[in-house]
């Protein structure tokens, strides 16, 4: 069974909670598996890419979603259209993805990409970052 629990969509195997994807795969353990090893080459492509100048905005992640998952996923760095839970938790509707999306990372441009976190407090510093999460 599937971490995520959705609603019927043409993205997922029918009859399943699994995405669709690149290489065929039908079992949720293998996906896991393959979706945590790309998980940590993005971490370290996203460390590799980390300079002063790097602009962490909107682009910037969806680039790295897509790099991330491109090899598994068609859809990857593309807004999904579905709605998606975890447990109880709705995520932000499919359709208010993209607006919320640009909204927060307007947000997070206005607080400088929260470049001046050496002149936070830690909390503080920690509190920001876990809003922007």
């Amino acid at each position: 069974m599937s971490k995520y629990q959705f609603h019927a969509s043409d993205i997922y195997l029918p009859g399943t909670d699994l995405p669709k994807n690149r290489l065929g795969i039908t079992a949720p353990e293998q996906i896991r598996k393959i979706e945590e090893a790309l998980l940590q080459q993005a971490y370290q492509i996203f460390i590799a890419e980390c300079e002063p100048a790097t602009r962490f905005d909107e682009a910037f992640f969806k680039s790295l979603q897509q790099r991330t998952f491109e090899t598994l996923y068609e859809w990857a760095g593309v807004y999904r259209t579905v709605d998606m839970s975890k447990g109880g938790s709705l995520f932000c509707r499919a359709a208010y993805l993209e607006r919320e999306s640009r909204r927060i990372f307007r947000q997070l441009e206005a607080e400088n990409f929260l470049r001046q976190a050496e002149n936070m407090q830690q909390e503080q510093f920690a509190e920001r970052l876990a809003y922007y999460q």
